[in-house]
């Protein structure tokens, strides 16, 4: 589901937003969602990708109800990993309602990935950067 942001129903603390998504329901989950989406495009096989894996989860984290983190399998979604001409694994794209503002590949470590994020995001919303 794309509309909204997940809060806890007790406290109504954001709550991090990590989906997954394929070729049948990329659309919906990360191009119709409310906030800006980081794409992981990884692959079960990918060193790499299980590595930078809980960066990405501690970045949702950082940024609960402000960004959304999409997980796509690359092998279960080849639609997609053609759409974006994947040739590397993980591959990243930041979009926003299904604009991509940014691409990279390759893991890195959060604080490279941290800093990727606030110049992406800065360039839409210069307050993005600074929160």
């Amino acid at each position: 589901m794309a509309s909204g942001t997940p809060r806890c129903a007790n406290c109504h603390q954001w709550l991090p937003w990590i989906a997954a998504a394929g070729d049948s329901n990329f659309s919906d989950v990360a191009e119709k969602a409310s906030v800006p989406v980081l794409v992981d495009l990884w692959a079960t096989w990918c060193g790499p990708c299980r590595m930078v894996s809980p960066a990405l989860e501690q970045l949702a984290g950082e940024r609960a109800g402000r960004l959304k983190l999409v997980k796509v399998d690359v092998d279960g979604a080849p639609q997609i990993s053609q759409r974006f001409t994947v040739q590397a694994v993980p591959t990243l794209l930041v979009l926003d309602h299904g604009r991509v503002l940014a691409r990279r590949s390759g893991a890195a470590p959060v604080a490279a990935l941290r800093n990727w994020l606030d110049e992406t995001l800065s360039v839409d919303d210069p307050k993005e950067a600074r929160s």
